[in-house]
């Protein structure tokens, strides 16, 4: 059974951190393609991070909007996925979502096979 179960969210101060964990399980974590995504309240889904696997050198990318704050990794032998997220926004108030998929790394969230059900971050001011 695959499973893609995220932690690591909940309250922090704008300017501060939070770092998200995503567990995978059912799948070989390590030939994934596997991705942040958000959603902010009312919104549509939006990318936040990818990462590729360790074939094609582990390659982070980023949206515009975490560029310099956030920073994607990932642990093949914990088999998890991570999202250090730095000088935080009220912005940053939203629903994460890891996402994985075997094929495939991009910045749509149309095509990815996996989907965590979410964990919500918030930041205070």
């Amino acid at each position: 059974q695959v499973q893609l179960v995220e932690s690591g969210g909940g309250l922090a101060q704008a300017g501060g951190s939070l770092t998200l964990s995503c567990a995978a399980s059912g799948l070989t974590f390590s030939r994934l393609f596997m991705a942040w995504f958000r959603q902010p309240p009312g919104k549509e889904r939006e990318y936040v991070a990818r990462i590729l696997y360790n074939f094609y050198g582990g390659a982070t990318y980023y949206a515009d909007s975490v560029k310099g704050r956030f920073t994607i990794s990932r642990d093949d032998a914990k088999k998890t996925m991570y999202l250090q997220m730095n000088s935080l926004k009220r912005e940053d108030t939203v629903v994460y979502y890891c996402a994985a998929d075997n094929s495939r790394s991009m910045e749509g969230d149309v095509g990815y096979e996996y989907w965590g059900h979410g964990t919500q971050g918030t930041v205070s001011s």
